[in-house]
Protein backbone atom coordinates (compact mmCIF):
# COMPACT_ATOMS: atom_id res chain seq x y z
CA UNK A 1 0.00 0.00 0.00
CA UNK A 2 0.85 3.74 -0.63
CA UNK A 3 -0.66 6.82 0.71
CA UNK A 4 -0.05 10.35 2.15
CA UNK A 5 2.12 10.49 5.19
CA UNK A 6 2.98 12.87 7.49
CA UNK A 7 5.93 12.27 8.83
CA UNK A 8 7.03 15.27 11.13
CA UNK A 9 10.90 16.49 12.13
CA UNK A 10 11.81 15.99 8.56
CA UNK A 11 15.54 16.85 9.48
CA UNK A 12 15.48 14.45 11.79
CA UNK A 13 17.84 11.14 11.84
CA UNK A 14 15.34 8.72 11.84
CA UNK A 15 12.97 10.87 9.95
CA UNK A 16 15.31 10.99 7.38
CA UNK A 17 15.79 7.71 6.72
CA UNK A 18 12.19 6.62 7.11
CA UNK A 19 10.96 9.76 4.04
CA UNK A 20 13.86 8.14 2.27
CA UNK A 21 12.46 4.35 2.51
CA UNK A 22 9.10 5.63 2.17
CA UNK A 23 9.44 7.51 -0.77
CA UNK A 24 11.23 4.29 -2.80
CA UNK A 25 7.96 2.32 -1.73
CA UNK A 26 5.43 5.11 -3.56
CA UNK A 27 3.96 7.08 -0.71
CA UNK A 28 3.65 10.46 -1.12
CA UNK A 29 5.43 12.63 2.27
CA UNK A 30 4.35 15.16 4.27
CA UNK A 31 6.60 16.59 6.50
CA UNK A 32 7.12 19.10 9.60
CA UNK A 33 10.46 21.23 9.89
CA UNK A 34 10.44 23.91 12.65
CA UNK A 35 12.04 26.18 9.86
CA UNK A 36 10.56 25.73 6.15
CA UNK A 37 13.28 28.72 5.19
CA UNK A 38 15.71 26.62 6.87
CA UNK A 39 15.40 23.11 6.03
CA UNK A 40 13.12 23.24 2.24
CA UNK A 41 15.77 23.28 0.10
CA UNK A 42 17.78 20.91 1.96
CA UNK A 43 15.57 18.68 1.73
CA UNK A 44 14.53 18.56 -1.49
CA UNK A 45 18.08 18.42 -2.87
CA UNK A 46 18.79 15.32 -0.42
CA UNK A 47 15.41 13.15 -1.86
CA UNK A 48 15.11 14.99 -5.19
CA UNK A 49 11.45 14.70 -4.42
CA UNK A 50 10.14 18.23 -4.61
CA UNK A 51 6.56 19.21 -5.27
CA UNK A 52 4.28 16.23 -5.90
CA UNK A 53 5.78 13.46 -4.13
CA UNK A 54 7.81 15.90 -1.11
CA UNK A 55 5.72 18.67 0.64
CA UNK A 56 7.17 20.50 3.57
CA UNK A 57 5.10 22.30 6.05
CA UNK A 58 6.70 24.83 8.94
CA UNK A 59 5.27 23.63 12.26
CA UNK A 60 6.39 23.60 16.02
CA UNK A 61 5.41 21.35 18.72
CA UNK A 62 4.52 23.96 20.82
CA UNK A 63 2.24 25.95 18.20
CA UNK A 64 -0.77 25.12 16.37
CA UNK A 65 0.51 26.93 13.41
CA UNK A 66 1.28 24.96 10.44
CA UNK A 67 -0.51 21.63 11.97
CA UNK A 68 -3.87 21.56 9.61
CA UNK A 69 -2.26 21.98 6.53
CA UNK A 70 0.21 19.75 7.35
CA UNK A 71 -2.19 17.19 7.96
CA UNK A 72 -4.61 17.89 4.84
CA UNK A 73 -5.18 14.54 2.33
CA UNK A 74 -2.74 12.14 5.05
CA UNK A 75 -4.18 8.88 5.90
CA UNK A 76 -1.33 8.38 8.11
CA UNK A 77 1.13 9.86 10.55
CA UNK A 78 4.91 8.93 12.07
CA UNK A 79 5.02 10.94 14.38
CA UNK A 80 9.13 11.37 14.75
CA UNK A 81 9.47 15.02 16.25
CA UNK A 82 11.00 14.91 19.56
CA UNK A 83 13.12 16.81 21.77
CA UNK A 84 16.54 15.91 22.30
CA UNK A 85 19.44 16.91 24.01
CA UNK A 86 23.11 15.23 24.82
CA UNK A 87 22.79 18.14 28.07
CA UNK A 88 20.30 17.56 31.03
CA UNK A 89 18.15 20.66 31.19
CA UNK A 90 18.38 23.04 34.56
CA UNK A 91 14.13 22.62 34.66
CA UNK A 92 13.27 18.81 33.53
CA UNK A 93 10.31 20.27 31.89
CA UNK A 94 11.98 21.59 28.99
CA UNK A 95 12.26 17.99 27.57
CA UNK A 96 8.83 16.81 29.22
CA UNK A 97 6.50 19.64 27.82
CA UNK A 98 7.27 19.67 24.73
CA UNK A 99 7.46 15.84 24.15
CA UNK A 100 3.86 15.33 25.58
CA UNK A 101 2.34 18.52 24.50
CA UNK A 102 3.82 17.72 20.59
CA UNK A 103 2.53 14.56 20.81
CA UNK A 104 -1.36 15.67 21.83
CA UNK A 105 -1.04 18.32 19.26
CA UNK A 106 -0.30 15.79 16.80
CA UNK A 107 -2.69 13.59 16.97
CA UNK A 108 -5.34 16.11 17.95
CA UNK A 109 -4.96 17.60 14.29
CA UNK A 110 -4.28 14.07 13.07
CA UNK A 111 -7.81 13.12 13.90
CA UNK A 112 -9.48 16.10 12.62
CA UNK A 113 -7.69 15.56 9.43
CA UNK A 114 -9.56 12.15 9.22
CA UNK A 115 -5.82 9.91 9.56
CA UNK A 116 -6.19 5.96 10.66
CA UNK A 117 -2.81 5.31 11.58
CA UNK A 118 -0.45 7.07 13.91
CA UNK A 119 2.58 5.47 14.93
CA UNK A 120 4.73 7.48 17.53
CA UNK A 121 8.30 7.21 18.04
CA UNK A 122 8.49 6.42 21.42
CA UNK A 123 12.00 4.84 23.01
CA UNK A 124 13.36 2.38 25.50
CA UNK A 125 13.52 5.22 27.49
CA UNK A 126 9.69 4.76 28.34
CA UNK A 127 10.43 1.18 28.89
CA UNK A 128 13.65 0.09 30.78
CA UNK A 129 14.17 2.53 33.84
CA UNK A 130 13.81 3.67 37.41
CA UNK A 131 14.56 -0.41 37.98
CA UNK A 132 17.80 -0.99 40.17
CA UNK A 133 18.62 -4.52 39.43
CA UNK A 134 22.67 -4.96 37.78
CA UNK A 135 21.20 -7.38 34.63
CA UNK A 136 17.68 -7.25 33.56
CA UNK A 137 15.74 -7.59 30.16
CA UNK A 138 12.52 -5.80 29.41
CA UNK A 139 9.76 -6.10 26.56
CA UNK A 140 6.92 -4.03 25.77
CA UNK A 141 4.72 -4.63 29.22
CA UNK A 142 7.32 -2.61 30.97
CA UNK A 143 7.22 0.66 31.69
CA UNK A 144 9.76 3.14 33.07
CA UNK A 145 9.25 4.10 36.57
CA UNK A 146 8.99 8.17 36.03
CA UNK A 147 9.03 8.76 39.98
CA UNK A 148 12.15 7.25 40.76
CA UNK A 149 15.16 9.93 41.26
CA UNK A 150 17.53 8.08 38.97
CA UNK A 151 15.42 8.52 35.93
CA UNK A 152 16.72 11.62 33.44
CA UNK A 153 14.43 14.48 32.12
CA UNK A 154 14.91 12.35 28.44
CA UNK A 155 13.59 9.43 30.40
CA UNK A 156 10.85 10.89 31.72
CA UNK A 157 9.86 12.82 28.57
CA UNK A 158 9.05 9.50 26.95
CA UNK A 159 7.63 7.70 28.80
CA UNK A 160 5.23 10.64 29.95
CA UNK A 161 4.55 11.79 25.74
CA UNK A 162 3.78 7.57 25.04
CA UNK A 163 1.16 7.65 28.49
CA UNK A 164 -0.08 10.40 27.56
CA UNK A 165 -0.63 9.84 23.71
CA UNK A 166 -2.06 6.34 24.70
CA UNK A 167 -4.91 7.62 27.22
CA UNK A 168 -5.62 10.12 25.32
CA UNK A 169 -6.46 7.96 21.68
CA UNK A 170 -8.48 5.48 24.78
CA UNK A 171 -10.32 8.77 25.32
CA UNK A 172 -10.87 10.64 22.32
CA UNK A 173 -9.27 8.85 19.45
CA UNK A 174 -11.85 7.04 17.90
CA UNK A 175 -11.07 4.84 14.75
CA UNK A 176 -7.62 6.36 14.76
CA UNK A 177 -5.10 3.66 15.13
CA UNK A 178 -2.30 4.22 17.32
CA UNK A 179 1.37 2.16 17.12
CA UNK A 180 4.34 2.71 18.89
CA UNK A 181 8.46 2.08 18.23
CA UNK A 182 10.59 2.44 21.33
CA UNK A 183 14.47 2.10 19.73
CA UNK A 184 17.30 1.78 21.90
CA UNK A 185 20.76 3.67 20.65
CA UNK A 186 20.18 4.49 17.39
CA UNK A 187 23.07 3.96 15.03
CA UNK A 188 24.16 3.47 11.70
CA UNK A 189 25.48 6.09 9.06
CA UNK A 190 24.67 9.70 8.98
CA UNK A 191 24.39 11.69 6.00
CA UNK A 192 25.81 15.56 6.86
CA UNK A 193 27.58 16.96 9.51
CA UNK A 194 24.40 18.72 11.22
CA UNK A 195 24.30 14.70 13.23
CA UNK A 196 22.08 13.37 15.67
CA UNK A 197 22.76 13.30 19.48
CA UNK A 198 22.33 10.29 19.79
CA UNK A 199 25.13 9.06 17.49
CA UNK A 200 27.10 10.94 20.10
CA UNK A 201 28.75 8.41 22.01
CA UNK A 202 30.53 6.82 19.06
CA UNK A 203 32.20 10.25 18.27
CA UNK A 204 33.52 10.32 21.96
CA UNK A 205 35.42 7.63 21.07
CA UNK A 206 36.65 8.10 17.89
CA UNK A 207 37.86 11.20 18.77
CA UNK A 208 39.61 10.83 21.75
CA UNK A 209 37.86 12.39 24.66
CA UNK A 210 37.47 9.00 26.78
CA UNK A 211 40.86 7.49 27.67
CA UNK A 212 39.14 4.44 29.06
CA UNK A 213 35.81 3.34 28.55
CA UNK A 214 33.12 4.18 30.99
CA UNK A 215 31.58 0.65 31.96
CA UNK A 216 28.02 2.05 30.48
CA UNK A 217 26.39 0.26 27.85
CA UNK A 218 23.35 0.62 25.92
CA UNK A 219 21.04 -1.86 23.13
CA UNK A 220 22.16 -0.45 20.00
CA UNK A 221 19.87 -0.47 16.86
CA UNK A 222 20.28 1.00 13.36
CA UNK A 223 18.62 3.75 12.06
CA UNK A 224 17.85 1.85 8.93
CA UNK A 225 15.93 -0.95 10.80
CA UNK A 226 14.28 1.42 12.59
CA UNK A 227 12.90 3.33 10.02
CA UNK A 228 11.82 -0.10 8.37
CA UNK A 229 9.91 -1.03 11.45
CA UNK A 230 7.92 2.34 11.08
CA UNK A 231 7.12 1.68 7.58
CA UNK A 232 5.79 -2.24 8.69
CA UNK A 233 3.79 -0.08 11.21
CA UNK A 234 2.50 2.27 8.74
CA UNK A 235 1.47 -0.43 5.84
CA UNK A 236 0.55 -3.42 8.55
CA UNK A 237 -3.10 -3.55 9.07
CA UNK A 238 -4.39 -5.06 12.38
CA UNK A 239 -1.94 -3.39 14.73
CA UNK A 240 -4.39 -0.91 17.28
CA UNK A 241 -2.84 -0.07 20.70
CA UNK A 242 0.30 -2.16 19.76
CA UNK A 243 4.29 -1.53 20.90
CA UNK A 244 7.13 -2.43 19.20
CA UNK A 245 10.90 -2.80 20.71
CA UNK A 246 13.16 -1.37 18.37
CA UNK A 247 16.47 -3.17 19.47
CA UNK A 248 19.48 -5.01 18.89
CA UNK A 249 22.26 -6.64 21.34
CA UNK A 250 23.39 -4.67 24.27
CA UNK A 251 26.98 -3.29 23.98
CA UNK A 252 29.28 -1.70 26.27
CA UNK A 253 31.03 1.17 25.37
CA UNK A 254 34.75 -1.06 25.28
CA UNK A 255 32.79 -3.45 23.05
CA UNK A 256 31.21 -0.96 20.90
CA UNK A 257 34.92 0.50 20.87
CA UNK A 258 36.75 -2.94 19.89
CA UNK A 259 33.78 -3.24 16.99
CA UNK A 260 34.92 0.26 15.51
CA UNK A 261 38.64 -0.97 16.16
CA UNK A 262 38.19 -4.13 14.29
CA UNK A 263 36.08 -2.48 11.33
CA UNK A 264 37.76 0.50 10.59
CA UNK A 265 41.33 1.46 9.49
CA UNK A 266 44.47 1.73 12.15
CA UNK A 267 44.40 5.73 11.30
CA UNK A 268 40.83 6.10 12.06
CA UNK A 269 41.16 3.87 15.46
CA UNK A 270 43.65 5.41 16.74
CA UNK A 271 42.36 7.29 19.85
CA UNK A 272 39.94 4.83 20.58
CA UNK A 273 39.76 3.66 24.57
CA UNK A 274 41.34 -0.34 24.52
CA UNK A 275 40.49 -0.44 28.46
CA UNK A 276 37.35 0.06 30.79
CA UNK A 277 37.59 2.77 33.56
CA UNK A 278 37.24 1.46 37.09
CA UNK A 279 34.42 2.35 39.13
CA UNK A 280 35.93 5.23 40.85
CA UNK A 281 37.70 6.90 37.50
CA UNK A 282 34.45 6.40 35.60
CA UNK A 283 32.44 8.59 38.44
CA UNK A 284 35.04 11.35 38.60
CA UNK A 285 34.50 11.42 34.40
CA UNK A 286 31.27 11.45 34.13
CA UNK A 287 30.69 14.27 37.06
CA UNK A 288 33.45 16.53 34.80
CA UNK A 289 31.76 15.60 31.72
CA UNK A 290 28.32 17.24 30.60
CA UNK A 291 27.79 14.33 27.88
CA UNK A 292 27.77 11.53 29.91
CA UNK A 293 26.45 13.48 33.15
CA UNK A 294 22.99 12.55 33.48
CA UNK A 295 23.43 8.62 33.20
CA UNK A 296 26.28 8.48 35.99
CA UNK A 297 24.05 5.85 37.49
CA UNK A 298 24.54 3.51 34.06
CA UNK A 299 27.76 2.35 35.69
CA UNK A 300 27.88 -1.22 35.89
CA UNK A 301 24.02 -2.14 34.42
CA UNK A 302 23.30 -4.09 32.02
CA UNK A 303 20.10 -3.43 30.32
CA UNK A 304 19.02 -6.39 27.38
CA UNK A 305 15.68 -5.36 25.30
CA UNK A 306 14.03 -8.31 24.18
CA UNK A 307 12.27 -7.10 20.19
CA UNK A 308 11.19 -10.86 19.36
CA UNK A 309 7.40 -9.08 19.10
CA UNK A 310 8.49 -7.04 16.67
CA UNK A 311 9.82 -10.29 14.70
CA UNK A 312 6.70 -12.61 15.53
CA UNK A 313 4.29 -10.39 14.64
CA UNK A 314 5.75 -7.92 11.39
CA UNK A 315 8.99 -10.16 10.37
CA UNK A 316 11.25 -7.83 11.39
CA UNK A 317 14.76 -7.85 12.12
CA UNK A 318 18.06 -5.88 12.26
CA UNK A 319 21.50 -6.49 10.78
CA UNK A 320 24.41 -6.73 13.12
CA UNK A 321 24.89 -3.97 15.23
CA UNK A 322 28.35 -4.28 14.75
CA UNK A 323 27.63 -3.16 10.66
CA UNK A 324 25.38 -0.02 12.52
CA UNK A 325 28.30 0.79 14.53
CA UNK A 326 31.32 0.61 11.64
CA UNK A 327 28.94 2.30 9.32
CA UNK A 328 28.37 5.28 11.83
CA UNK A 329 32.12 6.08 12.85
CA UNK A 330 32.84 5.73 9.18
CA UNK A 331 30.40 8.30 7.90
CA UNK A 332 30.65 10.31 10.78
CA UNK A 333 35.02 10.78 9.53
CA UNK A 334 34.01 11.17 6.00
CA UNK A 335 31.71 14.10 6.73
CA UNK A 336 34.40 15.47 9.31
CA UNK A 337 32.56 15.27 12.29
CA UNK A 338 35.21 13.63 13.92
CA UNK A 339 38.89 14.62 12.49
CA UNK A 340 41.27 11.58 12.28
Amino acid sequence: MAGTVLVTGGTGYIAGELIKQLLAKGWTIHTTVRSKAKSEAALFERFGQPGEKLKVFEADLMSDSGWAEANAGCSHVAHVASPLSTKTPKDENEMIVPAREGTLRALRFAKAAGVTRFVQTSSIAAIAYGRHEREYTVTEADWTNVDDPDVTPYAKSKTIAERAARDWVAAEGGDLEFVSVNPVLVLGPVDSADFSPSVQPIKLLLSGSVPRAPDIGFGVVDTRDVADLHVRCLETPGLAGERFIAAGKFMKMIDVADALRSGLSAPQSRKLPSKTMPAWMASVFMLINAEFRSIKNEIGKVRHSDASHAEKVLGWKTRPVEESIVDCGRSLIEHGVVKI
